[in-house]
């Protein structure tokens, strides 16, 4: 049986574009841990990969800025 073989550019690729979009979300999201923004990043693209959708940085970024929004929306107000 055949085995599929993983590309090291196409791992070193996303690696690169990954962190990139954790870059550009974590400074857009300043309360929100960069531990927390980089998780977002990788369920997003894991769903869409699950789901057969084209895997691009711009839909990830779109899709993982939704999923923060909510998150930052959903927090309770501060105590005063």
């Amino acid at each position: 049986m055949p085995t599929l073989a993983t590309s090291s550019t196409a791992a070193a690729t996303r690696a690169g574009t990954r962190e990139a979009l954790t870059a550009r979300l974590s400074e857009e999201f300043l309360t929100v841990p960069l531990v927390t923004v980089e998780r977002c990043v990788d369920d997003v693209w894991a769903c869409t990969e699950h789901l057969g959708v084209d895997v691009t940085p711009a839909s990830i970024e779109r899709i993982a800025r939704e999923h923060l929004l909510a998150l930052v929306n959903s927090a309770p107000p501060g105590r005063r």
